[in-house]
């Protein structure tokens, strides 16, 4: 054990929600353990050192649920990537999202990752959160009220994360699930991820994209969704607007790719230069662009 991990005192493993929110909400430092495979690699490396209280909370349950409420499909906040790529009611009403898991990692890593911990390790190039921002997902916040009761809050993916690792959650708040809206008829959606790895790798620049086609071949509620190309991933915004009410072709492939690469800010790190990256999402875009128009 390396000195990053002498740090925890105590290690709770609570089999009921309302004891993971208290262990949250005492006021101590705590560290969240869900799948660990952010947690653990970074702990051992020296770049995160737990805190004092170490929760684990995969016991915990109701947080690997997956269900159709109120139009939306519901996600527990402990599903693993597998069960994102495998899952019947994920294939069938958020496909964008088990595309995005075909391209996470490893076999063995995509049976341990969850898809909360995914989330709120915020990091700008997570598999799984341009997908969450193209399909308008909501992340549910539980906390304990004052009368020991819990309170759940719902807020929108888009605008959750804040920088790098760090988001719109609070000390006494445990993500325990998000929200997508079902896969309206005519909904196309494409995902793309690029590295040196095709999974195993960290992604350069990733890109998701949704919208639904009316039988005229218009675009409506288009989402475009880029990752690693700014300290949070993003809405391009622009690019959608471009999109919105239209019916593709070449040359508008061409400029909502250009659009989409002028709304990348990325920066030079070990993996790819600022230049690179926006090349990719112009490249990338357009190929996918072209795709849609195709189908």
């Amino acid at each position: 054990m390396n000195a990053s991990t002498n740090a925890v005192e105590r290690y709770l493993v609570p089999t009921r929600l309302v004891q993971a929110l208290a262990a949250l909400g005492d006021g101590g430092s705590v560290t969240v353990l869900a799948g660990g495979t952010d947690l653990m690699p970074q702990s051992h490396a020296g770049r995160l050192r737990p805190a004092r209280t170490l929760l684990n909370i995969r016991r915990v349950p109701g947080l690997d649920a997956i269900e159709v409420n109120a139009g939306a499909l519901r996600l527990g906040a402990l599903i693993t990537m597998d069960t994102l790529l495998t899952h019947a009611l994920v294939r069938e009403h958020a496909p964008l999202l088990a595309l995005a898991a075909d391209h996470f990692a490893s076999d063995q890593i995509r049976n341990v990752a969850t898809l909360g911990g995914n989330l709120c390790n915020a990091s700008p190039a997570g598999d799984t959160l341009t997908p969450l921002l193209a399909l308008d997902a909501e992340v549910g916040l539980a906390s304990l009220d004052g009368d020991g009761s819990v309170r759940t809050r719902w807020l929108p993916v888009d605008g959750f994360f804040t920088g790098p690792g760090r988001t719109q959650r609070e000390a006494r708040e445990l993500v325990t699930a998000l929200r997508v809206p079902l896969a309206p008829r005519g909904q196309v959606v494409r995902f793309y991820k690029t590295g040196t790895r095709p999974a195993l790798d960290i992604s350069t620049i990733s890109i998701a994209f949704a919208a639904r086609r009316d039988d005229a071949g218009r675009l409506h509620d288009v989402r475009v969704a880029l990752g690693a190309v700014a300290p949070t991933p993003l809405r391009a915004r622009r690019t959608e607007a471009l999109l919105e009410g239209a019916v593709l072709d070449a040359t508008l492939a061409a400029r909502a790719a250009q659009c989409a690469a002028e709304e990348a800010t990325p920066i030079d790190d070990v993996r790819a230069t600022a230049w690179y990256r926006q090349e990719l999402v112009r490249n990338m875009t357009r190929r996918m662009l072209d795709d849609v128009s195709d189908t």
